[in-house]
């Protein structure tokens, strides 16, 4: 399947602010934001005015490349959102917060969302106790998600494990830290989002 490949950085920097892609990087010097704030290319530093179709194209792409989405993965979810009963924008939002790559992210098993996606593809997590390896799998209330037991041994999930205190889980997620584990306890609420998105400018540029 299509996927980016280049220079994640540069799409913090197109967007004009962190989307942590790049995880404790992003909270580091090192990050490409903190060391060159203007938008990539020839023409980046120069002042455009952004009209209201740029204002909602931009806030599009923010949001879909915060998540790792293509952009027809995405219009499935704004057509689904759409279907669904309440408010498009917060329907959206809710429906892409409960992919089990976030989920995944959210417990802290996984430095980015696309770390969590590679793992969850490569099987090292379990959803009610079975294997799982599709990471736009929506999660439901109940749901238990556990890291593989073949899987608990290796390098890369002792260093993850040994730094899971670390890691903020939102309320909608109840973690266990001792079996690595976390269960859906709710689905997650427009407030539990910490991330700036303006949804609504979504909505309007697909209601065109």
């Amino acid at each position: 399947m299509a996927r980016y490949t280049g220079p994640v950085c540069r799409l913090c920097r197109r967007e004009g602010t962190k989307l942590f892609l790049k995880g404790e990087r992003c909270m580091t010097g090192k990050c490409a934001i903190d060391r060159r704030s203007t938008a990539p290319g020839q023409h980046g530093a120069a002042n455009k005015k952004t009209r209201e179709y740029g204002m909602q194209m931009r806030e599009k792409q923010k949001t879909k490349r915060y998540y790792g989405l293509l952009e027809k993965q995405f219009r499935n979810y704004f057509a689904e959102a759409d279907r669904r009963e309440g408010m498009t924008g917060e329907n959206l939002l809710k429906l892409l917060e409960t992919r089990l790559d976030n989920v995944v992210y959210r417990m802290g098993m996984a430095e980015s969302r696309k770390e969590a996606r590679q793992l969850v593809l490569h099987a090292h997590f379990q959803l009610n106790g079975k294997k799982v390896n599709i990471p736009s799998m929506l999660v439901k209330v109940g749901d238990v998600i556990t890291v593989a037991p073949t899987s608990k041994d290796t390098a890369k999930f002792k260093e993850l494990i040994e730094g899971i205190d670390s890691k903020f889980s939102p309320k909608w997620l109840e973690v266990n830290r001792e079996n690595i584990s976390a269960k859906v306890i709710a689905l997650p609420e427009r407030e539990d989002i910490d991330f700036p998105f303006e949804e609504q400018l979504i909505v309007e540029l697909y209601s065109k």
